[in-house]
């Protein structure tokens, strides 16, 4: 007897958005702090915990661990880059920082 899987709700259906833009934001982020040393920024504590009240829902349990890998994952991706490409990297990492809140004006 052949099985198919269980009918997809609509709770799931609604959910697989938000997990989407959860690891979107993950990555994203972890992209803008990996950056912080090698560009030679400094941000703000207060700056990322606003952002991520802001934009992460409290009961996101996969964000943190998502984050934490893209941070050492992007690390190495900076250390790697020539000289041109992470000046470029770190002026529009700057600039992101920077609309995020983690860096003053």
């Amino acid at each position: 007897m052949i099985r198919f899987a269980a009918p997809v709700t609509a709770a799931a259906l609604l959910a697989a958005p938000a997990a989407a833009d959860s690891t979107q934001k993950a990555m994203e982020l972890g992209s803008v702090l990996a950056a912080e040393e090698p560009c030679g920024l400094a941000y703000d504590p207060e700056g990322i915990d606003r952002w991520i009240a802001a934009n992460v829902a409290a009961d996101d349990m996969g964000f943190a661990s998502t984050l934490s890998l893209m941070t050492r994952g992007m690390a190495r991706d900076v250390a790697g880059m020539s000289e041109s490409a992470r000046r470029a990297h770190c002026a529009q990492t700057a600039r992101v920082a920077r609309s995020f809140g983690f860096i003053a004006e």
